[in-house]
């Protein structure tokens, strides 16, 4: 296990569309996990995809108990999701304020669909499939994303509301990322 370092806005590799994972239950794959889980917790992140790390496969991870990147945020359950397939519920969005491990000290106001479900599998191929909404819905949205080469300042559509996180809320005690 290892704490690996985070790719930042900027590298090509963040870009790209990455693979399907074809195995399951591998030394590889159960590696690739445990150094994902080392570096999101040692960051406080709410998720991490194997793309930030420089792996372009299509394994994303989120979990939030108590971040304090987002303190006002809902408990979502930690998972580990492989080949993820997301299933809009219905058209509503909701703008969100996100940040991200790969964009350090900024933020941005994102829209995500409000409810959604997932499926895919765990690391040993089991399928899982859930539904979510509220900030579950836009972690696992943001996670997925990276999969497929997108950032979250791509979806922002006002500007005005993407900037480093003091002058967005100053006074506010958020880590810079």
């Amino acid at each position: 296990m290892a704490i690996r370092d985070v790719l930042r806005m900027g590298d090509p590799r963040l870009l790209e569309v990455s693979a399907p994972v074809t195995s399951f239950g591998t030394p590889q794959l159960k590696q690739l996990i445990a150094d994902m889980l080392d570096t999101m917790q040692h960051l406080s992140g709410a998720g991490l995809a194997a793309p930030q790390i420089g792996i372009p496969l299509r394994v994303v991870m989120f979990g939030v108990a108590h971040n304090p990147r987002y303190p006002d945020a809902e408990d979502v359950p930690f998972t580990v999701l492989i080949n993820p397939v997301l299933t809009p519920v219905g058209e509503m969005l909701q703008e969100g304020w996100e940040g991200c491990l790969s964009v350090p000290g900024m933020r941005g106001l994102v829209p995500r669909w409000l409810e959604l479900r997932y499926s895919g599998k765990d690391p040993d191929g089991n399928p899982i499939e859930r539904s979510a909404r509220d900030f579950h819905a836009r972690v696992v949205q943001h996670e997925v994303d990276h999969l497929d080469g997108i950032l979250y300042p791509r979806r922002i559509r006002d500007l005005t509301k993407f900037g480093f996180t003091p002058e967005l809320f100053p006074g506010e005690d958020l880590p810079d990322d």
